[in-house]
């Protein structure tokens, strides 16, 4: 089974996130753990641990931390991406969730629908870039992208 079972974000060095940045994150998760792909591609002639597979995601030193284990606990793979090419996205996110957190509560749904639709294209970028980052130590949809750019950007928030 190619896919995340638990995941874990290690957040206690980063702030209180806000209601709607907590939000986010549950309903990512929820999401994530409802459906995903993440499969550890074979490497240099070595077995794959096979999955399920639980994640923590962490920072340590500036970088991005990917912990991977087997459902038994039996380590599976870590690897660490640096954090420059998510930074602008990141931060591009950031300010379209909030004018979109802004307009729900006072603009009309025309003027959301619009927001809405350049958050998820921000969103679908951030996925691109971490698919990129990942080529090569772990395969993941488009879907699993997504959820997973939004606990990066959880991560950030407190980073």
């Amino acid at each position: 089974m190619s896919k995340i079972i638990h995941i874990h974000i290690d957040d206690r060095n980063l702030p209180p996130p806000t209601p709607e940045i907590d939000q986010e994150r549950k309903v990512a998760m929820f999401d994530l753990l409802e459906d995903n792909s993440f499969a550890l591609p074979a490497r240099e002639g070595r077995d794959v641990p096979p999955g399920p597979y639980k994640l923590e995601l962490s920072i340590k030193e500036r970088r991005l931390v990917f912990e991977i284990t087997q459902e038994d606990d039996t380590p599976a793979g870590e690897f660490h991406l640096s954090l420059g090419p998510f930074r602008q996205v990141v931060k591009d996110y950031f300010q379209i969730c909030e004018s979109y957190f802004d307009a729900v509560k006072t603009l009309p749904p025309s003027q959301i629908e619009t927001i809405d639709m350049a958050r998820r294209g921000i969103h679908n970028e951030g996925a691109r870039v971490l698919q990129e980052r990942l080529e090569g130590k772990a395969d993941v949809d488009i879907d699993t992208a997504r959820r997973l750019f939004t606990l990066i950007c959880v991560l950030h928030f407190g980073g």
